[in-house]
Order: structure tokens, then sequence, then C-alpha cells
């Protein structure tokens, strides 16, 4: 293991994956609106993250008007926060019921009032529709408990629609030969298999943890960071921002950029979020720290000119070693920070393993 040591002004941290986990609801919200619109949700989830809710469903639902973008992101962003209270919600219902926690099968367990808004003109009730396509996934806080990487949404959810699916499935759809009779009994079968991954769906939502974490070493790398000299820079909307920091104790820094912030004039992978947010700590972006896990996060720290320390929480190593990033680590417990001098000449002296 080697360590090297740096001095910076300040630290401009991502938020999601980065500061916290809510991998778990982004990837459920983006899932469910690829099934509404009959996109391969994998394809979708992978396309979506690290970037601003305005780009991806600009790209994904361009029929949105530009007066419309604002409700529609925030509409998209409270459901991501439905889907990580939604089990706690649950849970606490039942405790207070004395009900079971087996054989309930509602979708996402929400009250009437707490239902997730629809991406498309798809209800949630006619969504069945959607699940012809083959590939298909709807898609405390303490630093302990994010340790481990949690399973992506769509491992498993192909898991169970494995199971879910007859044998008789694996042949073929259609046959072209002459004597080919397609009869009420195929009918049926192809309509309980849609039966068997609807309800796949309905019961991975359900069963699924997915509240908003503290990942490992945040909140001691906080904590050891003077006031004004750090500031969060994120893909999210405020709505989604504030609401997965408060969830996980975080009190939300006086500088913190989000996506609907109207001075941006670009998200990431465009450097604009991290040199807006130095500007407003008083500080210039290349004598800055920037903490980021996703790909288009690191490029954009890359090209703000700060030093990049890229964290393995939501990505493979692999996937974001040739990013450009100065440090790959496992998670921030393997970077400590100090201070030195104070007032204006104060500098942060980092740690870093790797």
């Amino acid at each position: 293991m080697q360590s090297i040591t740096f001095r910076a002004d300040a630290v401009l941290f991502d938020m999601d994956g980065t500061l916290t986990d809510s991998i778990a609801a982004v990837e459920a919200a983006w899932g469910a609106a690829a099934v509404d619109l009959g996109l391969d949700p994998e394809t979708v989830i992978a396309a979506t993250h690290g970037k601003r809710a305005i780009d991806n469903l600009a790209f994904y639902r361009p029929e949105i008007k530009a007066h419309e973008m604002d409700a529609a992101v925030e509409a998209f962003e409270q459901s991501i926060l439905d889907f990580a209270d939604s089990f706690k919600k649950r849970e606490a219902r039942r405790r207070s019921s004395g009900e079971s926690s087996a054989g309930f099968s509602t979708r996402a367990g929400l009250d009437a009032g707490e239902s997730t808004p629809a991406l498309s003109d798809t209800s949630a009730s006619s969504r069945s529709g959607s699940f012809s396509t083959p590939s298909l996934f709807s898609s405390s806080s303490n630093d302990s408990s994010a340790g481990v990487r949690r399973p992506s949404f769509a491992t498993r959810l192909s898991d169970m629609l494995a199971s879910a699916l007859p044998e008789e499935l694996d042949a073929p759809v259609f046959d072209e030969s002459p004597d080919s009779n397609y009869g009420a009994n195929d009918a049926q079968k192809e309509n309980a298999a849609e039966t068997d991954i609807e309800a796949a769906w309905e019961t991975e939502t359900d069963a699924v943890d997915r509240s908003i974490r503290i990942l490992p070493g945040v909140r001691d790398m906080i904590d050891r960071i003077p006031d004004g000299r750090y500031a969060v820079a994120t893909s999210g909307a405020k709505t989604y921002a504030y609401g997965a920091m408060t969830r996980v104790g975080i009190t939300p820094p006086p500088v913190t950029i989000t996506a609907d912030d109207k001075r941006l004039k670009a998200g990431k992978p465009a450097p604009d979020p991290f040199l807006l947010a130095a500007s407003c700590l008083g500080f210039d972006a290349k004598r800055c720290v920037v903490f980021e896990d996703s790909p288009s996060g690191i490029r954009a720290g890359v090209a703000s000119g700060a030093t990049v320390i890229a964290v393995c929480t939501s990505h493979e190593r692999s996937k974001i070693e040739g990013c450009g990033a100065h440090f790959v680590v496992e998670d921030m417990r393997k970077v400590r920070c100090t201070t030195e001098g104070e007032g204006a000449g104060m500098r942060l002296v980092f740690t870093v393993e790797h």
C-alpha cells in the first residue's frame, strides 16, 4: 500500500454514490421509467448514471416541453425518494399492525397519496403491457451498513425472472412451418408468463430495502473539513439532493450546486458544476479536490482542473480507472484529511492510500 500526501484549499463532493448510496432507489426509478417507455432498463440505468435528470429526461422524453421540464424533473426525483422510503414505511406499518412480513404484494408499498409518479402516459395499472420486452427491470444511515456494494436491481430481478418463466417459452415464439398452429393453450401460456413476470417485478420491488445510506468514511471526512471549505456539486436536482442528504444526517452545505441551478450552462461530464461550486466557495478549482464515483463525474472533475479522487462505491474499479482520476480508492476511508495553518491561509492536507 502506497501513501501520497498533497495539499488543497477546498473539497468539492459529488453526492450520490460518493456521499450517499441511493443507487438502489435510483435504479428502481429509472428502471420503472424504462419499462414504461418500452426500453431495456439495464441499458437505461447504465446510460443515466451520474448525469442530470433534466438531460436524461430530455433524451428519453423529447416530447416534454421546456416549460414542463422543471415539474417533470421534480416528479421523477420525488419518485426516487418514494422508492427509498417505501420499505421502511411498509415495515413500520407492519410493526404497528402486527402484520407478518410474508405474503405482501403491493407494488411499491406506498399509500394512495405516495404513489410513484409515472414518466409516460402509461399508468401503473397498465404497465403489464410493457412486460413483453426481453430484459425487464423496474427500475439506518451508518457507515458500516454500506461497506459492501449492493447487488444491482437488474441482477436481482433477472434471477427472479429466470425462475418465473415457464420452460416452454424457451422454444421459438414463431414457427413458420406450414402446419404451425397457434392455439388457445399457447396464448394462455404467454399470458401466464406475462403475469409471472409482472408478479416477479412487484415482489422484488416490495422485498428490497432501498433506503438511502451514508457511505463509508463520509461522516469522518466531513467532520474534519472546516465550514466554508467544502461544497456539493451534484447531478441531482434540489428535491432529490436535499432529500437524500438529510435522510442520512448530512446537512447540505451553504454551497450546494444542484442540477436545476439556473447558473449552469451544462451538467457533468462538463466541468460547470465543479467550477461554479469552487467559485462560490471563493477558490480556484485547480486548487480543490473533487470526490467522485461515476465516469461522467470523474471526467467533469478532471476537466475542471481539480485533483480528482475516484471512489469505487458504485462502479467496479475497471470501469473508472481510465477516466483520468488522479487517485482511485475503494472508498473514503482510504483518504485522511487534516488542516494546517489558520484563517485565509489554512490548507487542507490529504493523505491517500492507494
